[in-house]
């Protein structure tokens, strides 16, 4: 019989090993070999034992707390069995005993899980709606290695952590649950008592597919398998990508790229709505900021809680499926921002999981962004790898998406970054590299190369770090491109400056192409541009406001000519005024008027031509693509050079001037003989400008620039000539 200890133990919560009295157990009673089933319920006032055709059994309350307990005379074996229950409000339901059913984790499992190596432990980590024995129910499955009791609440318990605790597996820290009637839709918490920690942690579930809208923080029992998905040519030819296809990124932020009466629009009616959009202006991706649950909207997803979770505030796991699903029948990518660099502090999230720093260092001179008022993941421990390669692997898995932009970057790959001397701690050599954050980068990059081929990781990275998008072989990283923040500052601090002094800082404009094939670029004028007084793009630009759209023109002309992968963030393509604010739509009233409409259209006609013109896109990333045929003329503020590919007829000569100034004989060195056409002028009366520009252009043979041959150019105010030789 259970000691008086035991009994207690059990009413209070406190017993470290539930299974081991609940359930069936075969005990010396009397000095006989007896089968005893003990059920705790503290809301039940009674409990009928239910056992196939041999009939009820009213057990017997052994504690105030709400232990029941039934002791067979004769039977020696377990049997299947279900417990009637009746609750002190008179209602009642039979339901079977989540401490009948055995382990349902499996050996190869646990064992991944403890190396490390587990990377797809989505499929049964969390909660799984599932059969066991034909019992319909949930399986639970949380790792919190530093608990003394883990239990799963919720309102089918009435939130009582005494009621469902949880069997432990010591060797990998796991605790795993059946619980038989849980369904799809309940909500439920892990309830986790630690040694240090009075009361119990309640804490959402780091594996959750689904979560309540915020502010309310639990998860949500949710199936997500079985969407029929529509894409299926898509998928198969994204396998064969070409690495030299053109990759022109539209960054948005699903709450506020547009709204309805000042309310979020749904993952369902942004498909209907920005997809075409973005199919419009030539787009061949979509770039959303984080989708991962989150309980602050100002953080934008950054600081989250539920990483495997699709933010509830736009729609249910199905309905980004559906979201996704008809980007790819449009022909459009998608990527997602993915921030495995840090995590919110929020009491319900990951931060002090089971009482100690599960996933982030105990150290907070390692383990906390005070900048970010975030911490740290501990990229050395198995768990946090666990968690972090399945969590990237699980976006792709089950949302089929294209492409992962990590954050931060920067932030993981050194242990001093934004801090003090004294405020963080070396590496094993005594440097200030992090070992264990560089390891992690190049396993998440080979894992999603190795299992969904054509999928691109994206790395948002600020330093000079060398081999960011190199092969793990070359001692890389292994990203497939890398934000090109330094082309992003030198350009933007250029732009900004008055015309008139430009000539005086040429080296801005020009410096990028020192480095520019040094590593795989994308060249970013992303959302981090346009906020915390930085204004808008448009607002960037010097002058009057015919200059201030003359100059966005030609910035944007600038980029698309430039080498590297492109990526505009939402409300630049339309010159929106307004620097971005989160709360609220897009200025889309500004699309009525001509000179908005003008910008959208130059964006429009840019991404066409960078996907038409190889030699805009199909040596981006390799010298050979590239030619300078001046760079040196300050005085005047134009640079000139030639985009390349392998045939020599389809190469197109680019001229730039950054003044207001017109040059009607403007002499420029190209590459061939004969005779050439303007393909695209920023300054043209269909974009808003002046229409300035050369007509009959020809080349004749004279050495000029390095150049076989030369022709005069009449070249317009703050604008930008792409010119092709003449079929």
């Amino acid at each position: 019989m259970l000691s008086e200890q035991t009994i207690l133990s059990i009413d209070n919560g406190t017993h470290g090993d539930p299974f081991s009295v609940l359930g069936c157990h075969l005990e010396t009673i009397d000095k006989k070999k007896k089968l005893v089933t003990r059920v705790f319920r503290p809301d039940a006032a009674s409990i009928c034992l239910l056992v196939g055709k041999q009939g009820r059994h009213q057990m017997n309350r052994i504690s105030d707390g709400g232990l029941f307990e039934w002791v067979f005379p004769r039977r020696k074996t377990a049997p299947s069995y279900q417990l009637e229950i009746t609750l002190y409000s008179g209602k009642s339901f039979t339901v079977d005993d989540p401490y009948r059913f055995p382990p349902l984790l499996s050996d190869y499992d646990l064992q991944l899980w403890g190396e490390g190596n587990h990377v797809k432990a989505y499929e049964f980590m969390g909660a799984h709606p599932k059969t066991i024995d034909g019992v319909t129910g949930t399986h639970f499955v949380v790792s919190a290695p530093a608990a003394t009791r883990v239990s799963v609440i919720g309102s089918f318990n009435q939130w009582d952590g005494r009621v469902h605790r949880m069997r432990k597996y010591h060797d990998q820290g796991l605790w795993e649950l059946f619980i038989p009637l849980v369904a799809e839709g309940d909500s439920y918490k892990f309830e986790i008592k630690t040694p240090v920690q009075d009361p119990p942690l309640k804490k959402a579930d780091p594996f959750a597919f689904y979560a309540e809208l915020r502010p309310q923080t639990a998860s949500i029992v949710r199936d997500i398998s079985g969407y029929e998905w529509g894409d299926s040519h898509w998928m198969n030819q994204r396998e064969q990508r070409n690495p030299q296809s053109p990759l022109s990124v539209y960054e948005c932020h699903m709450g506020s790229w547009r709204r309805k009466d000042g309310e979020f629009l749904s993952y369902r009616e942004l498909a209907e709505t920005l997809i075409p959009y973005v199919q419009k202006m030539g787009f061949t991706h979509i770039e959303l900021m984080p989708i991962a649950e989150h309980p602050y909207d100002p953080s934008w997803g950054y600081q989250q809680t539920g990483y495997f979770a699709a933010t509830s505030r736009f729609g249910t796991p199905q309905d980004f499926m559906f979201f996704v699903d008809k980007c790819h029948q449009a022909d459009l990518g998608v990527i997602v921002d993915w921030v495995p660099a840090h995590f919110a502090k929020d009491e319900h999230g990951l931060y002090r999981f089971d009482g100690t720093g599960l996933f982030e260092h105990e150290d907070p001179r390692q383990g906390e962004h005070k900048d970010w008022g975030t911490a740290i993941f501990n990229f050395g421990r198995t768990e946090v790898q666990n968690f972090l390669v399945s969590n990237a692997l699980f976006w792709l898995d089950y949302y089929h998406i294209d492409g992962l932009r990590v954050d931060a970057v920067a932030s993981m790959l050194y242990l001093d970054y934004s801090r003090e001397e004294g405020e963080w701690v070396p590496n094993a050599y005594g440097g200030r590299e992090n070992i264990e954050a560089i390891a992690f980068l190049k396993k998440f990059n080979y894992f999603i190369h190795t299992h969904y081929p054509g999928v691109l990781s994206f790395a948002e990275e600020s330093t000079s770090w060398g081999g960011v998008t190199k092969s793990e072989q070359e001692d890389g990283l292994g990203f497939d491109y890398k934000w090109n923040m330094g082309w992003m500052n030198d350009t933007l601090k250029y732009i900004e400056k008055d015309p008139i002094h430009r000539k005086y800082h040429q080296g801005d404009l020009t410096f990028s192409m020192v480095y520019a094939f040094s590593e795989r670029f994308i060249l970013p004028f992303s959302h981090d541009e346009v906020v915390h007084m930085k204004k808008s793009m448009l607002s960037k630009m010097p002058g009057d406001d015919w200059q201030k759209f003359a100059n966005l023109r030609l910035l944007y002309t600038y980029m698309f000519a430039h080498p590297g992968a492109k990526l505009l963030f939402m409300g630049a393509e339309f010159g929106q005024w307004q620097e971005w604010n989160d709360a609220q739509s897009l200025d889309w009233h500004l699309t009525e008027y001509g000179d908005h409409q003008h910008i959208q259209q130059l964006v429009t006609d840019l991404n066409a031509l960078y996907r038409k013109e190889e030699s805009l896109h199909a040596l981006d990333h390799n010298w050979q693509g590239f030619q300078w045929i001046d760079f040196n003329d300050a005085d005047n503020s134009i640079i000139s050079f030639v985009r390349k590919t392998n045939q020599s007829g389809e190469n197109v000569v680019v001229v730039l001037n950054f003044t207001p100034s017109v040059h009607r004989d403007y002499r420029v060195g190209v590459p061939s003989v004969g005779e050439y056409e303007v393909i695209f002028n920023s300054d043209s009366e269909f974009y808003g400008g002046s229409n300035v520009g050369p007509e009959q252009l020809f080349a004749r043979e004279d050495d000029l620039h390095g150049m076989p041959a030369s022709l005069d150019l009449a070249i317009p105010p703050l604008a930008g000539l792409m010119l092709k030789l003449k079929k």
